[in-house]
C-alpha cells in the first residue's frame, strides 16, 4: 500500500514523499513503516499508543483517529501534519 508522507516527517524516509508499507490494521502499518524507517512511529503515536495531537491519518479521504481501524486492498492512507495558529 503506497503512503503519503508529509514533508517534516521525510527525514525518515531519505525524503521520499511517497512509500510503500503493509498492515491488516492502521497500527500495523505503523508498526511496517517504523520497521523500514525506524524512529517515524515515535513521530507520529505517543506513549499511550494515541495519535500526537499535531499529527493526522487519512484513510480513503476520511480522518481516523483509531490505529485499530482495519485496512483492506486499494486503501489510500495519508499521513498529514496539521497546522497550528491563528
Amino acid at each position: 500500500m503506497e503512503i503519503l508522507i508529509p514533508t517534516p516527517l521525510r527525514a525518515y524516509t531519505a525524503g521520499q514523499g511517497h512509500v510503500q508499507a503493509e498492515g491488516a490494521t492502521l497500527s500495523a502499518l505503523v508498526a511496517d513503516l517504523d520497521r523500514q524507517f525506524p524512529g517515524i512511529r515515535f513521530r507520529m503515536i505517543d506513549e499511550q499508543c494515541r495519535m500526537r495531537p499535531h499529527m493526522r491519518i487519512f484513510l480513503n479521504g476520511k480522518g481516523v483517529f483509531d490505529l485499530t481501524t482495519p485496512l483492506h486492498d486499494g486503501d489510500t492512507v495519508a499521513i498529514v501534519q496539521a497546522l497550528s495558529g491563528g
